[in-house]
């Protein structure tokens, strides 16, 4: 079974989750994607804003047509930050499996600061989205050695979007209609989420 995991805050979950956890799945030929929301991320500062139901209930929206793709509440039920090592062991104990940590340029580029960055290697390999700008060379250049043999590059076209982006354009009150699916958007203006800035 190869199985990919695709961590994050999801406040909002956007197009672009959805186009890497499609395109991961494609050209690694997972048999599967997890989506997994953070209970809290140690590297942001950021305060979530929507709630954890919520997180889920989108995510639940975002892929409900979506075949192979699931999401898990393990890291909000656990508590506490999140770290991804932590995570991919308990997975590997409750369901052994092939693991990709899916993710983008900007978080591999801090990996090293990570918890156990080489345990972490041990139990799955990285896959990581490179979009232009961004090029594979400069990319690997960038990471520890002892790294590199354990990442797979998915070279994607451009979506210059973030859930912050969006969370700042909905406050404003300016149209996200292009970076979000009809069902996630229905689901925040019933749930009235992102309304204060």
């Amino acid at each position: 079974m190869k199985i990919g995991i695709l961590g994050g805050t999801f406040d909002p979950p956007h197009n672009g989750h959805l186009s890497l956890a499609q395109f991961a799945m494609r050209e690694l030929q997972l048999d599967e994607v997890i989506f997994l929301p953070a209970n809290r991320n140690p590297m942001k500062s950021g305060k979530i804003q929507a709630p954890a139901k919520h997180r889920l209930g989108m995510i639940d929206r975002l892929i409900q047509t979506q075949p192979g793709m699931s999401y898990s509440d393990m890291e909000i039920t656990r508590g506490g930050p999140s770290y991804a090592v932590d995570t991919l062991a308990e997975l590997q104990m409750v369901r052994p499996a092939e693991y990709w940590f899916l993710m983008g340029v900007d978080a591999l580029r801090g990996i090293g600061g990570w918890k156990s960055p080489s345990r972490l290697m041990k139990l799955c390999r990285i896959a990581v989205a490179v979009r232009p700008p961004h090029i594979v060379h400069d990319v690997l250049a960038r990471l520890p050695e002892e790294f590199r043999g354990k990442v797979d590059i998915l070279e994607m076209p451009p979506m210059e979007i973030s859930s912050t982006d969006i969370r700042d354009r909905m406050h404003r009150g300016q149209n996200v209609s292009p970076w979000m699916s009809a069902e996630v958007l229905q689901y925040i203006q019933a749930n009235r989420l992102y309304q204060n800035a």
